[in-house]
Protein backbone atom coordinates (compact mmCIF):
# COMPACT_ATOMS: atom_id res chain seq x y z
CA UNK A 1 0.00 0.00 0.00
CA UNK A 2 1.02 3.49 -0.98
CA UNK A 3 0.05 6.00 1.82
CA UNK A 4 -0.76 9.45 2.07
CA UNK A 5 0.58 11.73 4.91
CA UNK A 6 -2.09 10.84 6.78
CA UNK A 7 -1.43 6.84 6.54
CA UNK A 8 -4.43 6.64 4.00
CA UNK A 9 -4.17 4.95 0.85
CA UNK A 10 -3.63 7.21 -1.80
CA UNK A 11 -6.32 8.01 -4.74
CA UNK A 12 -5.49 7.98 -8.04
CA UNK A 13 -8.29 9.25 -10.86
CA UNK A 14 -7.40 7.26 -14.20
CA UNK A 15 -10.23 8.14 -17.09
CA UNK A 16 -10.80 6.61 -20.50
CA UNK A 17 -10.25 3.56 -18.25
CA UNK A 18 -12.11 0.91 -19.50
CA UNK A 19 -10.02 -1.00 -22.04
CA UNK A 20 -6.14 -0.35 -23.38
CA UNK A 21 -4.12 1.45 -21.29
CA UNK A 22 -6.17 3.64 -19.52
CA UNK A 23 -7.25 -0.08 -17.56
CA UNK A 24 -4.00 -1.43 -17.82
CA UNK A 25 -2.69 1.71 -15.56
CA UNK A 26 -5.66 1.52 -13.46
CA UNK A 27 -4.60 -2.30 -12.60
CA UNK A 28 -0.80 -1.10 -12.16
CA UNK A 29 -2.01 1.94 -9.71
CA UNK A 30 -4.50 -0.94 -8.26
CA UNK A 31 -1.78 -3.47 -7.58
CA UNK A 32 0.30 -0.90 -5.83
CA UNK A 33 -2.24 0.22 -3.18
CA UNK A 34 -4.19 3.03 -4.58
CA UNK A 35 -7.90 3.55 -4.31
CA UNK A 36 -8.87 4.50 -8.18
CA UNK A 37 -11.55 5.93 -9.50
CA UNK A 38 -12.28 5.04 -13.64
CA UNK A 39 -14.19 6.50 -15.75
CA UNK A 40 -15.40 5.30 -19.77
CA UNK A 41 -17.79 5.63 -22.03
CA UNK A 42 -18.46 2.12 -21.65
CA UNK A 43 -19.89 0.41 -18.41
CA UNK A 44 -16.44 -1.27 -18.71
CA UNK A 45 -14.52 1.13 -16.43
CA UNK A 46 -17.40 0.65 -13.76
CA UNK A 47 -17.33 -3.09 -13.96
CA UNK A 48 -13.12 -2.36 -13.70
CA UNK A 49 -13.26 -0.76 -10.57
CA UNK A 50 -15.19 -3.04 -8.89
CA UNK A 51 -12.94 -5.84 -9.70
CA UNK A 52 -10.10 -3.46 -7.71
CA UNK A 53 -12.05 -2.17 -5.27
CA UNK A 54 -12.43 1.39 -6.38
CA UNK A 55 -15.22 3.63 -8.04
CA UNK A 56 -16.24 3.89 -11.60
CA UNK A 57 -18.69 5.86 -13.72
CA UNK A 58 -19.86 6.39 -17.35
CA UNK A 59 -19.30 9.61 -19.00
CA UNK A 60 -16.92 10.87 -21.40
CA UNK A 61 -13.77 13.00 -21.61
CA UNK A 62 -15.31 15.42 -23.92
CA UNK A 63 -17.81 16.73 -21.80
CA UNK A 64 -17.29 18.94 -19.07
CA UNK A 65 -20.79 17.84 -16.54
CA UNK A 66 -18.60 14.46 -16.47
CA UNK A 67 -15.48 15.16 -15.96
CA UNK A 68 -17.01 17.19 -12.81
CA UNK A 69 -19.01 14.35 -11.45
CA UNK A 70 -15.77 12.79 -11.63
CA UNK A 71 -14.14 14.55 -9.53
CA UNK A 72 -16.27 15.53 -7.22
CA UNK A 73 -17.77 12.03 -6.87
CA UNK A 74 -14.19 10.77 -5.93
CA UNK A 75 -13.74 13.77 -3.42
CA UNK A 76 -17.04 12.59 -1.48
CA UNK A 77 -16.05 9.06 -1.63
CA UNK A 78 -12.06 9.18 -0.46
CA UNK A 79 -11.81 12.84 0.41
CA UNK A 80 -8.65 13.58 -1.70
CA UNK A 81 -7.08 13.39 -4.81
CA UNK A 82 -3.27 12.12 -5.33
CA UNK A 83 -2.82 11.53 -8.84
CA UNK A 84 -4.04 11.69 -12.25
CA UNK A 85 -3.92 9.91 -15.29
CA UNK A 86 -5.59 11.85 -18.27
CA UNK A 87 -5.86 9.13 -20.96
CA UNK A 88 -8.19 9.68 -24.02
CA UNK A 89 -9.13 7.95 -27.35
CA UNK A 90 -7.75 8.26 -30.63
CA UNK A 91 -8.60 11.24 -32.83
CA UNK A 92 -9.57 11.11 -36.46
CA UNK A 93 -7.81 10.55 -38.84
CA UNK A 94 -7.87 11.91 -43.09
CA UNK A 95 -6.09 14.19 -45.39
CA UNK A 96 -4.71 16.90 -44.00
CA UNK A 97 -7.70 19.24 -45.58
CA UNK A 98 -10.40 16.85 -45.57
CA UNK A 99 -10.62 16.93 -42.13
CA UNK A 100 -13.29 19.51 -41.23
CA UNK A 101 -13.62 22.33 -38.62
CA UNK A 102 -15.63 19.70 -36.65
CA UNK A 103 -13.53 17.55 -36.48
CA UNK A 104 -10.97 19.53 -35.32
CA UNK A 105 -13.01 21.08 -32.65
CA UNK A 106 -14.35 17.50 -31.64
CA UNK A 107 -10.89 16.42 -31.15
CA UNK A 108 -9.17 19.71 -29.50
CA UNK A 109 -12.12 18.55 -26.44
CA UNK A 110 -10.58 15.44 -26.81
CA UNK A 111 -6.54 15.70 -26.79
CA UNK A 112 -6.00 19.12 -25.39
CA UNK A 113 -9.60 20.79 -23.60
CA UNK A 114 -9.86 17.43 -21.12
CA UNK A 115 -6.58 17.93 -19.27
CA UNK A 116 -7.15 21.79 -18.77
CA UNK A 117 -10.04 20.88 -17.64
CA UNK A 118 -9.21 18.20 -15.06
CA UNK A 119 -6.60 20.29 -13.98
CA UNK A 120 -8.75 23.18 -13.15
CA UNK A 121 -11.09 20.58 -11.08
CA UNK A 122 -7.98 19.14 -9.23
CA UNK A 123 -5.04 21.47 -8.84
CA UNK A 124 -7.14 23.23 -6.26
CA UNK A 125 -7.70 19.97 -4.47
CA UNK A 126 -3.96 18.99 -4.75
CA UNK A 127 -2.63 22.36 -3.48
CA UNK A 128 -5.03 21.92 -0.16
CA UNK A 129 -2.85 18.80 0.49
CA UNK A 130 0.41 20.07 -0.59
CA UNK A 131 1.23 17.41 -3.57
CA UNK A 132 -0.15 16.10 -6.53
CA UNK A 133 1.40 14.00 -9.80
CA UNK A 134 -0.74 14.00 -13.08
CA UNK A 135 0.16 12.26 -16.06
CA UNK A 136 -1.10 12.71 -19.60
CA UNK A 137 -1.18 9.75 -22.13
CA UNK A 138 -0.06 11.58 -25.50
CA UNK A 139 1.43 9.74 -28.51
CA UNK A 140 4.65 9.61 -30.04
CA UNK A 141 3.63 12.03 -33.27
CA UNK A 142 3.56 15.10 -30.66
CA UNK A 143 7.59 15.12 -31.37
CA UNK A 144 7.33 13.86 -34.72
CA UNK A 145 4.50 14.69 -37.02
CA UNK A 146 2.78 12.21 -38.90
CA UNK A 147 0.47 13.38 -41.95
CA UNK A 148 -1.64 10.31 -41.06
CA UNK A 149 -2.55 12.02 -37.75
CA UNK A 150 -2.87 15.47 -38.82
CA UNK A 151 -5.20 16.24 -35.95
CA UNK A 152 -3.18 13.73 -32.90
CA UNK A 153 -0.39 15.58 -34.55
CA UNK A 154 -1.07 19.07 -34.13
CA UNK A 155 -2.90 18.54 -30.53
CA UNK A 156 -0.45 16.00 -28.75
CA UNK A 157 2.44 18.75 -29.76
CA UNK A 158 0.00 21.38 -27.73
CA UNK A 159 -0.50 19.02 -25.20
CA UNK A 160 3.35 18.63 -24.36
CA UNK A 161 3.51 22.48 -24.20
CA UNK A 162 0.74 23.06 -22.11
CA UNK A 163 2.24 20.19 -19.87
CA UNK A 164 5.17 22.21 -19.41
CA UNK A 165 3.43 25.27 -18.66
CA UNK A 166 1.69 23.97 -16.11
CA UNK A 167 4.41 22.38 -14.37
CA UNK A 168 6.17 25.35 -14.39
CA UNK A 169 3.47 27.00 -12.73
CA UNK A 170 2.66 24.19 -10.09
CA UNK A 171 5.89 22.78 -9.49
CA UNK A 172 7.11 25.25 -6.31
CA UNK A 173 3.50 24.07 -4.99
CA UNK A 174 4.80 20.41 -5.12
CA UNK A 175 2.33 19.47 -8.10
CA UNK A 176 4.12 17.41 -11.08
CA UNK A 177 2.52 17.15 -14.79
CA UNK A 178 4.27 14.84 -17.35
CA UNK A 179 2.94 13.31 -20.41
CA UNK A 180 4.10 9.77 -21.59
CA UNK A 181 4.82 9.51 -25.90
CA UNK A 182 3.73 5.58 -26.64
CA UNK A 183 4.75 4.99 -29.98
CA UNK A 184 3.22 1.35 -31.54
CA UNK A 185 1.37 0.07 -28.62
CA UNK A 186 -0.63 -3.40 -28.64
CA UNK A 187 -2.33 -5.30 -25.92
CA UNK A 188 -0.30 -7.69 -23.81
CA UNK A 189 -1.15 -11.13 -25.43
CA UNK A 190 0.36 -10.00 -28.83
CA UNK A 191 2.82 -7.74 -28.70
CA UNK A 192 4.60 -8.24 -32.02
CA UNK A 193 3.31 -5.84 -34.53
CA UNK A 194 3.21 -6.94 -38.11
CA UNK A 195 6.18 -7.10 -39.91
CA UNK A 196 6.37 -4.00 -41.45
CA UNK A 197 5.21 -1.70 -38.97
CA UNK A 198 7.64 -3.54 -36.23
CA UNK A 199 10.50 -3.00 -38.65
CA UNK A 200 10.28 0.55 -38.09
CA UNK A 201 10.81 0.14 -34.63
CA UNK A 202 14.46 -0.27 -33.30
CA UNK A 203 13.02 -2.90 -30.64
CA UNK A 204 11.52 -4.99 -33.39
CA UNK A 205 8.32 -5.05 -31.44
CA UNK A 206 5.36 -2.82 -30.29
CA UNK A 207 5.05 -1.93 -26.77
CA UNK A 208 2.34 -3.30 -24.32
CA UNK A 209 -0.10 -1.62 -22.39
CA UNK A 210 1.64 -2.99 -19.24
CA UNK A 211 4.83 -1.42 -20.58
CA UNK A 212 3.34 2.06 -20.84
CA UNK A 213 1.45 1.91 -17.20
CA UNK A 214 5.26 0.64 -15.37
CA UNK A 215 6.13 3.94 -17.49
CA UNK A 216 3.42 6.01 -15.94
CA UNK A 217 3.12 4.45 -12.11
CA UNK A 218 7.17 5.34 -12.17
CA UNK A 219 6.43 9.19 -12.95
CA UNK A 220 3.32 9.04 -10.24
CA UNK A 221 5.68 7.60 -7.46
CA UNK A 222 8.05 8.54 -5.40
CA UNK A 223 10.80 7.42 -7.09
CA UNK A 224 9.77 9.87 -9.96
CA UNK A 225 9.80 12.67 -7.61
CA UNK A 226 12.21 15.16 -9.13
CA UNK A 227 10.78 14.68 -12.68
CA UNK A 228 8.03 17.12 -13.98
CA UNK A 229 7.55 19.02 -17.03
CA UNK A 230 8.52 16.53 -19.59
CA UNK A 231 7.87 14.21 -22.53
CA UNK A 232 8.79 11.05 -22.01
CA UNK A 233 8.85 9.12 -25.10
CA UNK A 234 7.97 5.04 -24.41
CA UNK A 235 8.23 3.83 -28.45
CA UNK A 236 10.71 1.70 -28.61
CA UNK A 237 12.87 3.76 -30.76
CA UNK A 238 10.39 4.64 -33.15
CA UNK A 239 11.31 8.33 -33.03
CA UNK A 240 14.50 9.74 -34.59
CA UNK A 241 14.67 13.17 -32.94
CA UNK A 242 16.66 14.14 -30.40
Amino acid sequence: MIPNSGGEPRVAIITASGRGIGAACARKLAGLGYQVALMSRSPEASRLAQELGGFGMQGSVTEPHDLEKLVAETQRRYGRVDVLVNNTGDPKRGDLLSLTDEDWQQDLNLILLNVIRMARLVTPLMLQQGNGAIVNISAADACEPDLRFPIGSTFRAALGAWTKLYADRYAAEGIRMNAVLPGIILPDESTHAADEISNRVPLRRAGSYNEIAAVVAFLLSEAGSYITGQNIRADGGLTRGV
